[in-house]
């Protein structure tokens, strides 16, 4: 028997315009070692590209999982029963949450990129952090995957 699927996985991909950039660098990599010949041009085109794809790569690879039981966030790993209702938050409710009604005590898993989160209270009286906050292209069905999963 298979393991049944988690109920919401999603991966924070970069931009494709941000991949143009890496390219960019490294033409700008092989423009600077122009003067020292055809070699050293194409090891700039590819070393700097190759370095700037990594830094895209690893910037856009943090994920959000449902799980049963826990939500996995990044590098977090949190119990449901730590967490309370979640709170679908727009392009414009996210900017705030992310500037000026921020609280430095928040675990946040943010991407500029994505415009629309969900912000969750968290209910453990022992943990000192207020909320999660989590950038999300699909808020609602982060907010449903969070409601509906049992907390064990």
């Amino acid at each position: 028997m298979q393991p049944s699927a988690p109920p919401f996985d999603e991966r924070l991909t970069a931009p494709r315009s941000w991949w143009f950039i890496a390219f960019g660098v490294g033409v700008a990599c092989a423009l600077m070692l122009l003067p020292l010949g055809t070699l050293p041009l194409l090891a700039g085109l590819a070393g700097g590209t190759v370095a700037a794809a990594l830094l895209v790569s690893g910037y856009g690879s943090a994920r959000i999982r449902v799980v049963t039981g826990a939500l996995v966030a990044g590098d977090a790993r949190i119990p449901l029963s730590a967490l309370g209702e979640p709170e679908v938050l727009d392009a414009d409710e996210a900017r705030a949450w992310r500037t000026h009604k921020a609280d430095a005590r928040a675990f946040m898993l943010l991407r500029g990129y994505v415009e629309t989160a969900v912000r969750v209270e968290v209910t453990d009286p022992d943990d000192p952090t207020p909320y999660v906050y989590l950038s999300t292209r699909d808020p609602q069905g982060l907010a449903a995957a969070l409601s509906a999963v049992p907390t064990v």
